[in-house]
C-alpha cells in the first residue's frame, strides 16, 4: 500500500479553503450591494426568476370544499343579526385557505353564498365588477337589471353585468340562497374598481318579466339590437331549459371521458361567453361515472346541483384531497391541480372559472 501524500493533500486542503472564503467574499460583495441598491427600490431579478417565471404554475390556492349542510347553519343566523338593507349584501364569502385575508376563492375570482329572507329588499346599487348569481336554495326572490326582473329558481345563473343597476328582492315565504361569483380580485388587480348606490332601494321596472329572454334566447335576435355589451343580453338562463339539454346530449353521444356531459353557457349573439371575465358552465356526470383527470391553468369553483359523488383533487405541489359531495355544497380546484370527479348517482355540477381572460391573453393551457 502507497503512503499517502501529504504534501498533495495539504494542498488540496488549501485549495478548498481558499475555494470556501472566495466564495464567502462574493456573497457578502452581493449582500452589501443588494443593500446599496434597495434604497433605490431595486431589486435583482435573478434572485428570484425561477419564482417569478415558474416551470408550471404554482398557486398559493389550495383545494377547499364547504358541505353547505355546515354553512347553512351560520348563514341562516346571519339573518337574525343584520338585514339584507343594512348590510348591503348579506353574504357569507368563502375565502381559500390559501389566501387569508383576501375575500378570494382564487387569485382572480371571488365566491359567496347570499341569503335573503321574505319580506326583504337588497338595495339598488351597480359596480365595475361583473357577477354571476348560482340560485342554490328557494324560490320566489327577484332579481332586477337595468329595468327588469327575472324570478329565481334553484340552479338558474343569472348574469349581473359590469356596471348594470341590480337590485334583489323577496316576496315570497322560504329563505333563498344563491352562490355570488364575481371577477373582484381581478378587477382590484387593475385598480379599476367603482360603485355607486342608486337614489332609491329598488329600480323602476320598466319590461316585463321575460322580456329580454324572449328577444335573444330562441335562435333569433333583432337586426339592430339595443345590447351592445360583451356580456349575454339573456340574463337568467333556467335550470329547467339547461337540464334539458344535458339530457339530450345524453341521448345523442357517449360521456366524454375528463368532463360527462359538459355545457357552457354562451352570449347568442357572439357565440362567447356569457360574461366576458368569467366561463361558466353545467356539467353533468351519469351515475357510476369516474372521470379521467382534468387539468387547466384557470382556478374553477363548482357548486353542487343534485346527486352525490367524490371529488379527487390532487394540487401542483402533489397534495391530495378526496371530498365528499353532497347538493348545494360548494369546492374549489386551484390552478393546475387534477381534478376527478366520480359520480355515486347522477351528479350535475355548475362551474365557473376566469377562462376567458387566459384565453384573450393566450396563456390557457390544458394537459391533453
Amino acid at each position: 500500500m502507497n503512503a499517502p501524500d501529504l504534501k498533495s493533500t495539504g494542498a488540496s486542503a488549501q485549495n478548498a479553503a481558499s475555494a470556501n472564503s472566495a466564495i464567502e467574499h462574493t456573497a457578502q460583495q452581493r449582500k452589501n450591494y443588494y443593500s446599496s441598491i434597495k434604497d433605490q427600490q431595486l431589486f435583482p431579478l435573478w434572485e428570484v426568476l425561477h419564482s417569478l417565471v415558474p416551470q408550471q404554475p404554482n398557486s398559493p390556492c389550495v383545494p377547499a370544499h364547504w358541505a353547505y349542510a355546515n354553512v347553512r347553519p351560520k348563514l341562516i343566523e346571519s339573518g337574525s343579526l343584520i338585514t339584507a338593507q343594512e348590510a348591503i349584501r348579506r353574504v357569507l364569502i368563502l375565502e381559500n385557505p390559501g389566501l387569508p385575508g383576501s375575500c378570494a376563492i382564487t387569485q382572480s375570482l371571488y365566491a359567496g353564498l347570499q341569503l335573503i329572507l321574505p319580506g326583504e329588499v337588497a338595495p339598488a346599487h351597480r359596480h365595475t365588477q361583473s357577477a354571476l348569481r348560482f340560485i342554490v336554495e328557494g324560490e320566489g326572490a327577484y332579481t332586477a337589471v337595468n329595468g327588469e326582473r327575472t324570478t329565481m329558481r334553484e340552479g338558474d345563473f343569472i348574469i349581473t353585468p359590469s356596471w348594470t343597476w341590480h337590485d334583489h328582492g323577496h316576496e315570497q315565504q322560504d329563505p333563498v340562497v344563491w352562490l355570488d361569483g364575481l371577477d373582484i380580485p381581478m378587477i382590484r388587480f387593475f385598480d379599476a374598481g367603482f360603485a355607486e348606490n342608486a337614489a332609491r332601494d329598488s329600480q323602476i321596472v320598466e319590461r316585463a318579466e321575460g322580456a329580454t329572454d324572449s328577444l335573444y334566447s330562441h335562435g333569433l335576435a333583432p337586426v339592430k339590437p339595443r345590447h351592445q355589451s360583451a356580456t349575454s343580453p339573456i340574463f337568467n338562463y333556467p335550470y329547467t331549459r339547461t337540464r334539458e339539454v344535458l339530457y339530450r346530449l345524453s341521448r345523442e353521444e357517449a360521456p366524454d371521458s375528463k368532463h360527462g356531459y359538459l355545457l357552457k353557457y354562451v352570449n347568442p349573439l357572439t357565440g362567447h361567453w356569457a360574461i366576458p371575465t368569467m366561463a361558466t358552465f353545467m356539467q353533468w356526470c351519469p351515475k357510476g361515472f369516474a372521470s379521467q383527470p382534468s387539468q387547466s391553468t384557470d382556478g374553477r369553483i363548482f357548486s353542487v346541483v343534485e346527486g352525490s359523488g367524490i371529488a379527487k383533487i390532487k394540487s401542483a405541489q402533489g397534495q391530495e384531497h378526496s371530498f365528499s359531495l353532497a347538493p348545494r355544497d360548494v369546492f374549489v380546484v386551484p390552478s393546475w391541480a387534477n381534478l376527478e370527479l366520480i359520480a355515486h348517482q347522477d351528479l350535475i355540477v355548475f362551474s365557473y372559472s376566469d377562462r376567458p381572460v387566459q384565453e384573450a391573453m393566450g396563456v390557457w393551457r390544458e394537459r391533453q
